[in-house]
């Protein structure tokens, strides 16, 4: 028998669904009795190792980080198969031209913490705790690091010199110089673009979005936007769901050429701050409608952005060019949420037939993902 055969008959799974989660569940205690160890981990969690082995692949954190600090886990197929079918990871397509598809890995210790997210229910309380901490002088300790885990371009910063960031949360929503982002086709009014750099799941119509994404028991528009009268303009509208990893540029911009609404300013909607991640979203948890939210109107086919915190469009009547900044995401805060009446977008084919497959677009700022018929 050889080594490998060997390892994959030692570490094969034996336990049922219920009882791997228990296990992970009965880690809680070690996790909190060892977190100055864990912090120390997360930190270093994405240090290289010799064999080369790509960290970050396109902008996605790949099961290679296990190796710095879980080097005896199972084999790497096992891991993706368990991730799948128990939600601790999910495929992103990185490259739409060649179809490249990686595995977007959760490292160890946040896949235990959002097993405890669901057993405890703690979240809300640790998105307030944690957006505090971030917004206080000493989290600035925290950049160094987030940099190197992520292997951020930092030539891409409008503002270079990290001495220059008072806090975490300040990096955190960090502007970017213009052109890090192109805007594509900037001139052509029919162009739809991408409103962040983000993990983009789009739908024809809400109702294909809950077929192979939302499982939101409680999934609605008017629950989602907190007006009837609005809901019912969109019904059967078309979705695009953008979803910002944390090593993601987090401002959102137009993404297209487009003038606030006169009859609505935005409206933020109080909640929870679950997780966005395909984890959570792809179970019978309402995401969505439980969040804290902003909505707020374009009048170009009534355009819908939820969001947490606005710059620019708060002012009804503001016209806005395609690419200009509409707000950022603080930590607590990433995604956004288009809406577009039924029949005025079709959304590009790839991402059409990624979504339906349950796999997510890396896409960037700027990047074409439609257009208005």
């Amino acid at each position: 028998m050889s080594d490998q055969q060997q390892q994959q008959e030692e570490y094969a799974p034996t336990a049922s669904g219920t009882e791997w989660a228990e296990e992970i569940t009965s880690l809680e205690d070690y996790v909190h009795k060892s977190a100055g160890r864990l912090e120390a981990t997360v930190a270093n969690s994405c240090v290289p190792k010799d064999n080369g082995d790509a960290l970050t692949d396109g902008g996605i954190l790949t099961s290679a980080n296990h190796k710095t600090w879980f080097p005896y886990v199972h084999p790497r197929q096992w891991i993706h198969k368990v991730s799948k079918e128990y939600r601790y990871g999910n495929y992103v397509i990185v490259d739409r031209k060649t179809g490249k598809m990686v595995w977007e890995d959760m490292p160890v210790y946040a896949r235990i913490g959002m097993h405890l997210l669901f057993a405890c229910q703690f979240d809300h309380r640790q998105s307030l705790t944690q957006g505090k901490h971030f917004d206080d002088p000493v989290s600035v300790s925290h950049i160094g690091s987030f940099i190197k885990t992520y292997r951020l371009d930092l030539t891409e910063l409008l503002e270079e010199n990290l001495a220059n960031y008072g806090t975490f949360n300040e990096f955190f929503y960090r502007k970017l110089k213009p052109v890090a982002r192109p805007i594509d086709s900037k001139d052509d009014p029919t162009v739809i673009t991408s409103a962040a750099d983000c993990r983009l799941a789009v739908f024809d119509s809400i109702s294909t979005a809950q077929e192979f994404w939302i499982k939101g028991q409680k999934f609605t528009l008017p629950i989602f936007l907190q007006d009837p009268d609005l809901a019912a303009e969109f019904d059967q509208s078309s979705i695009a769901i953008f979803r910002l990893a944390p090593q993601d540029y987090h401002r959102f911009h137009s993404p297209v050429k487009a003038t606030v609404s006169r009859d609505r300013e935005p409206v933020k909607i109080g909640g929870t701050y679950f997780t966005v991640n395909p984890m959570a979203v792809n179970e019978n948890l309402d995401v969505f409608t439980e969040n804290v939210r902003v909505v707020s109107v374009l009048d170009l086919d009534r355009v819908e952005v939820g969001s947490i915190e606005l710059t620019g469009g708060k002012v009804p009547g503001t016209k806005l060019e395609k690419g200009d900044e509409l707000g950022y995401f603080a930590y607590g805060g990433s995604t956004c949420i288009l809406l577009f009446k039924k029949g005025t977008v079709q959304f590009d084919q790839d991402l059409i037939e990624n979504s339906k497959k349950g796999v997510e677009t890396l896409v960037r700022m700027g990047e074409h993902i439609g257009r208005h018929i």
